[in-house]
């Protein structure tokens, strides 16, 4: 029976009311003021409220900020006898459901009683879905550091803390971020990821902030941007730290006031959002050369998380294994020994991907060691720069992945060919010398003498 608080001052409305909506076979809480209904709401943690604006001792546009702060997901239908099209406006921005006027229509009363509680259902229901899907998206392992890193999304997931998520590719930063956001109070409301190094600089705040029509040439129409999408939720900015100089200074901004403008407009919008970002770049020494803001990482960086390799805990690897390989499919002791041993460069999503590889190509049961040989190849040595051993390395990344990567491999080949001198090995690839010593140190080679 779904059950409903009614919040008024007027003993006859709160009578009346009840009356209506026990007819209806609803269970029914009054409350003479918003003091008392927000301590019920707590109590009794109904599946809609019926708030009145005008109360005593808090009114009721207080309150209702108040139960959206803890509980987002409550559907509230604010009800008044003053109304004003400002408050009613008001009110719905804050997240109300409905606002209906006094003298109450039954009929209107009842419709959007049972809108309210559709709406709720059915977020119950998405929530619940949402929970079984996401049985197999957790932190898998035994290990220490597995066991720490879920100790720790789970403290910061029950604040609204902005968090930076870093860590080499493939270790699960995106996982960690709608980990952090299915486990926080604003797990009904969206989480919205948008990956920085995908976007280009002449785009970033569009897509970040909206726009305006004829902001720009292309600007046909008014456009959202994602920190108004993720309003009440989660925003989750993936590769933050190759953002550029003039979209770093505009997120911080916007960070310390939570309120911005769309491109081309003159409105100031205010949001309520929780940012969350991650990058695979050693943040610290993109600060030292210049090319990430300190005050932005200090912005971001209220609770850093910091994603283990692959290569950190390999005790974890064969109850990965075991998981990816999914239902009906087994490993012989001998495949997860040699899964153990490879090197995993891509980390979890690589051993994933390698995964969903044997599984779809073996159709032996168990899947021996043979053929994880076979499908997978022969791991790579892990310092290896033949260029032989290029191509395997990049089967299960990205291309913005997989031509770092590259690079970074190409590079320190051609360093070592060269016995890493780097004003031949410049001259050799087409290069300046100074271009090479940026590149150098951005891709972290270590120059071995």
């Amino acid at each position: 029976m779904p059950s409903i608080l009614v919040i008024d001052d007027e003993p006859g409305i709160r009578t009346t009311v009840r009356d209506i909506l026990e007819d209806e076979r609803y269970s029914v809480t009054v409350a003479e003021d918003a003091v008392v209904g927000l301590e019920l709401m707590e109590k009794l943690s109904p599946d809609l409220v019926l708030l009145d604006v005008w109360l005593p001792r808090m009114g009721g546009v207080e309150a209702l900020e108040e139960m959206k702060k803890r509980r987002p997901e409550l559907e509230v239908v604010v009800i008044s006898g003053h109304a004003t099209i400002d408050m009613a406006v008001r009110t719905l921005k804050l997240g109300a459901f409905d606002f209906i006027e006094k003298p109450l229509s039954i009929d209107r009363l009842l419709a959007t009683c049972r809108n309210a509680l559709a709406l709720a259902g059915l977020r119950k229901e998405n929530r619940r879905l949402r929970n079984v899907a996401g049985e197999d998206e957790e932190i898998i392992g035994e290990s220490i550091a597995a066991k720490s890193l879920r100790e720790l999304i789970g403290q910061a997931a029950a604040s609204d803390a902005r968090v930076l998520i870093t860590g080499e590719n493939g270790s699960g930063k995106e996982l960690a971020a709608r980990l952090i956001h299915r486990l926080s109070r604003r797990a009904d409301r969206p989480f919205i990821a948008v990956n920085c190094a995908a976007i280009p600089d002449s785009l970033i705040e569009s897509e970040l902030f909206g726009h305006e029509r004829g902001a720009f040439t292309d600007a046909h129409v008014r456009r959202r941007g994602r920190f108004e999408t993720a309003d009440g939720g989660t925003l989750f900015l993936d590769e933050v730290a190759d953002l550029s100089p003039a979209a770093q200074s505009k997120l911080l901004r916007v960070l310390q006031e939570m309120r911005f403008e769309r491109l081309g407009g003159e409105q100031s919008i205010d949001v309520d959002v929780r940012v969350l970002a991650a990058t695979n770049k050693d943040v610290r020494t993109e600060i030292a050369a210049g090319r990430f803001r300190e005050d932005l990482y200090f912005r971001l960086a209220v609770v850093p998380i910091r994603m283990p390799s692959l290569r950190e805990r390999p005790g974890d690897i064969e109850l990965l294994a075991r998981t990816f390989i999914g239902k009906g499919r087994s490993l012989s002791a001998g495949a997860l020994e040699v899964l153990s041993a490879r090197p995993w460069p891509g980390n979890v999503r690589e051993l994933r991907n390698a995964l969903e590889r044997l599984r779809v190509l073996c159709d032996d049961e168990p899947i021996g060691e043979d053929a994880v040989t076979r499908i997978l190849g022969a791991p790579a040595a892990p310092n290896s720069r033949r260029v032989s051993s290029i191509p395997d390395r990049y089967l299960d990344l990205n291309l913005s992945e997989a031509k770092e990567l590259f690079e970074r491999d190409y590079l320190a080949w051609k360093l070592e060919e060269s016995g890493y001198n780097v004003s031949k090995t410049a001259e050799a690839i087409g290069v300046y010398p100074s271009g090479l010593h940026a590149r150098i140190r951005k891709l972290g080679i270590e120059l071995e003498k």
